[in-house]
């Protein structure tokens, strides 16, 4: 039962691709038989036993191609009659009619049989004991037949042209086929990874500041004076529950991302209808209102498109490592500087994040350069980006 469920064809288009072969082949060996009409005794020895061979192999040929060449084994091209070519070899032979791959009706569909074992083959030891046994069959007819040197090469073109031929260029193809569907999955792998990054990069970028702003604000209010001890205590679990979720977000985005994969290379998404010039100000008036204290220094010129992305990396490492730090960011056409004094308080968050890491990225995507470094026991993240026509130094 199990070998009759595989020979069912998936949809009617095979069933009707296997029809007209399978009609096609059986009408190609009523050629090769006698005439029905003057000998049907004849006619039906001879073609209904090959009609029966037809539709075996046909039936198995989808599955097997393999045991469908088998099959068709008694139908192959042992009758040296008629041929692809004819040479004249009367310098090398005694005759002169030497027939170069010998063909006969069927012999289409044993090329092409031929041709599906080599593209369907996951083992080379079956094709091998096959090609052994027709070889045999090949030399038993040449031997029956008288033996002679002009049969030998017909036979071996035969087999060359009708079975090996065939075989390879099925093999080549499969190889290809699986070559292009290798590349197709490592681009799909690829793209999931990208996607991946980028999620974990956006997750990084809103919600690890937004983690960090509520951690200054809770800090914050933790310091007010004339809170009730309950008060004060809540204000420090808050506190505490924010750093303890930047933590989690940390461990969720190293699952994310990839250490193999490079950090996204596009710039930081934006809403189309919002300039750049309005998102630094109002990432700073954010960092201020939640208690940071902060001061912004903003040159002549249009910001860079890296300016956002920048701030928002300085001032949420400010938050998590330097609670209480005065900090201050400068922006230039060229230049984006958010520096942080010495923290009042112990920071709560741990160091080995990835902003820094994918920020480095895109930063040398646009070709200037980062530059992350304690200073005066507090920190500074300095962007330097060249001027338009300005070389890369770094080549980047």
């Amino acid at each position: 039962m199990r070998y009759l469920r595989q020979l069912r064809r998936a949809n009617r288009r095979q069933v009707v691709y296997d029809l007209l072969l399978w009609i096609g082949l059986c009408v190609f060996i009523a050629a090769m038989g006698a005439d029905p009409f003057r000998d049907p005794a004849g006619f039906a020895l001879m073609t209904l036993p090959r009609w029966g061979l037809a539709t075996a192999a046909v039936l198995v040929g989808r599955r097997w191609p393999l045991a469908a060449l088998m099959l068709l084994l008694p139908l192959g091209p042992w009758k040296f009659s008629e041929g692809f070519a004819t040479v004249d070899l009367t310098w090398l032979l005694p005759r002169h009619d030497v027939k170069i791959l010998p063909l006969l009706p069927t012999s289409p569909f044993i090329i092409w049989y031929a041709y599906l074992t080599g593209r369907r083959a996951t083992r080379t030891a079956p094709a091998l004991m096959a090609f052994c046994l027709i070889t045999l069959v090949g030399v038993a007819v040449v031997v029956v037949m008288g033996g002679d040197l002009a049969l030998w090469v017909s036979m071996v073109t035969a087999l060359i042209g009708t079975y090996l031929v065939p075989y390879l260029l099925g093999v080549l193809r499969g190889r290809l086929l699986h070559q292009r569907a290798q590349t197709r999955l490592s681009v799909e792998a690829q793209a999931r990874l990208r996607e991946r990054a980028r999620i974990a990069r956006d997750m990084h970028d809103s919600l690890g500041h937004d983690l960090a702003l509520i951690a200054v604000r809770a800090g914050g209010l933790e310091l007010a004076p004339g809170l009730a001890p309950a008060q004060v205590k809540a204000a420090g679990e808050l506190r505490e529950a924010a750093s303890d979720a930047t933590e989690r977000l940390r461990q969720i985005i190293g699952l994310l991302r990839d250490d193999a994969e490079a950090a996204p290379l596009a710039p930081l998404e934006k809403p189309a209808e919002e300039p750049v010039e309005e998102l630094v100000p109002d990432l700073v008036r954010r960092a201020a209102a939640s208690g940071m204290a902060i001061t912004l220094d903003l040159a002549g010129g249009p910001m860079p498109e890296l300016a956002a992305a920048v701030v928002q990396e300085g001032l949420t490492n400010a938050a998590k490592h330097a609670p209480g730090a005065e900090v201050a960011v400068s922006v230039s056409p060229h230049l984006v500087r958010v520096r942080n004094g010495p923290p009042r308080s112990r920071p709560t968050a741990r160091r080995g994040g990835l902003g820094l890491t994918s920020l480095r990225e895109r930063v040398r995507a646009e070709g200037g350069t980062l530059t992350a470094r304690p200073l005066g026991g507090g920190f500074e993240l300095a962007v330097t980006l060249p001027r338009e026509g300005e070389e890369d130094p770094r080549g980047s």
